[in-house]
C-alpha cells in the first residue's frame, strides 16, 4: 500500500488540478519502475496498491524504496508553477505471514503504512503482528 504524504497541500496550495498531476506523475513513476507483471492501481484518492507477484517482503521493501528515492527526485510543475517535493509512504505487508486472503494482506498493508506514516512519512514499513494489536488499541481508545 502506498500513499502520497500531505498530498492534501497540493490541493488546496495549487488546486485540484495540480493534484490531479501530482497523481498522473506518481502512477506514471510507478508504471516505469515496477516489473513487467506487476501491478499498480489507484486505490482510493492519493493511496495506491501495489502487487508484488512472488516477492518476499525484503524484495518488497527494495523495490519500494527504489520507488520512494525516486519520488523525491519528481520535478513536477502544474502551468510553469513547480508543485514542490513529493513523498510517499509505504506499507508492505505478505501472503501468508500477513494472512491468506486478499483482504487480510491488504489490511495489514494498510496497517504497516498506517505505521508509517505515524513514524514520521516518507518511509516502509514492512507489517508485523504486533501492529495489528496496536492499531486496534489505538482505534478503540
Amino acid at each position: 500500500m502506498v500513499d502520497i504524504d500531505h498530498f492534501k497541500r497540493f490541493n488546496d496550495e495549487f488546486g485540484h488540478d495540480a493534484g490531479d498531476v501530482v497523481l498522473k506523475n506518481v502512477g506514471e513513476l510507478l508504471r516505469h519502475m515496477l516489473r513487467q507483471g506487476d501491478v499498480a492501481c489507484r486505490y482510493g484518492g492519493e493511496e495506491f496498491l501495489l502487487v508484488l507477484l512472488g516477492t518476499s517482503a525484503q524484495e518488497a521493501f527494495i523495490a519500494c524504496e527504489r520507488i520512494r528515492a525516486a519520488t523525491l527526485k519528481l520535478e513536477v510543475a502544474h502551468r510553469g508553477q513547480p508543485l514542490g517535493k513529493i513523498t510517499m509512504s509505504f506499507g508492505i505487508a505478505t501472503f501468508p505471514a500477513a494472512g491468506d486472503t486478499p483482504a487480510a494482506i491488504i489490511t495489514a498493508a494498510d496497517q504497516a503504512l498506517y505505521a508509517a506514516k505515524a513514524g514520521g512519512r516518507d518511509r516502509i514499513e514492512i507489517f508485523e503482528a504486533k501492529q495489528a494489536s496496536s492499531v486496534e488499541t489505538a482505534i478503540s481508545a
